[in-house]
């Protein structure tokens, strides 16, 4: 007989034990090395993920993500998680058991993780946790920086095939993944309202630089209006 909400909820009887519990505990940081690219091209998709989804979901990038309550090791730490319609703010580490499985997770490939056995055994991990899609970008891969992952029912993970520009969409977002060149930083993961990424969306301060120019084109026309 499954047990009902208010016998989980009802105090326990006092009772003797023959050793106290020892609580589970849940890291939310750890020494992980970085390369400054890396940093950068994480820090990068961050913001504009954040800044595109706003007050609609709960965007995180770095924390840890746990799918077992009783195993502390069962984790992962992707570049980007964002679950739409949670509570956006800052989190210190991601539980599934208590916020729900991610809808997005974004792995930046670095040095370490490059070889396909090291992905594999990731993709292994986020078979357990219920994410939706996951994205594997390396910026040193020319040929196939992408890769993209659907979950099927009973939890398969299976690539997409990207030679069709309209596969390229993120279903959680609504919008398009697209690989462009920065000057700065070389390879780097944006996203686009078209499929074929001629319209980026933009990151804040290229929005800064939009609003900034239709405030001089509106003042210049207001100048040319005067007699």
């Amino acid at each position: 007989m499954a047990m009902t909400d208010w016998f989980l909820a009802a105090p326990r009887p006092k009772r003797n034990y023959v050793r106290p519990p020892v609580p589970i505990h849940f890291p939310d940081s750890a020494l992980m090395p970085e390369t400054g690219v890396h940093l950068e091209v994480r820090t990068a998709l961050y913001l504009l993920v954040r800044d595109f989804v706003g007050t609609r979901g709960a965007v995180g990038s770095e924390q840890f993500m746990y799918w077992d309550a009783t195993d502390p090791r069962a984790c992962l730490a992707p570049d980007l998680i964002v679950r739409m319609g949670a509570k956006p703010g800052p989190f210190p580490t991601w539980k599934i058991w208590e916020r729900g499985a991610p809808h997005l997770a974004v792995e930046v490939v670095s040095p370490s993780d490059v070889s396909e056995s090291a992905w594999t055994e990731k993709l292994a991990g986020y078979s357990k946790t219920g994410v939706n899609e996951i994205a594997r970008f390396d910026p040193a891969d020319a040929e196939h920086p992408l890769r993209l992952f659907d979950r099927f029912d009973g939890g398969d993970l299976v690539e997409r095939d990207l030679t069709d520009e309209h596969s390229w969409l993120c279903d959680t977002l609504g919008v398009y993944w697209c690989v462009r060149e920065d000057a700065t930083l070389g390879r780097v993961l944006r996203l686009a309202f078209d499929p074929l990424g001629e319209k980026l969306v933009p990151t804040a301060i290229e929005q800064e630089r939009i609003e900034a120019a239709a405030r001089i084109a509106e003042l210049e026309a207001e100048l040319r209006r005067r007699p």
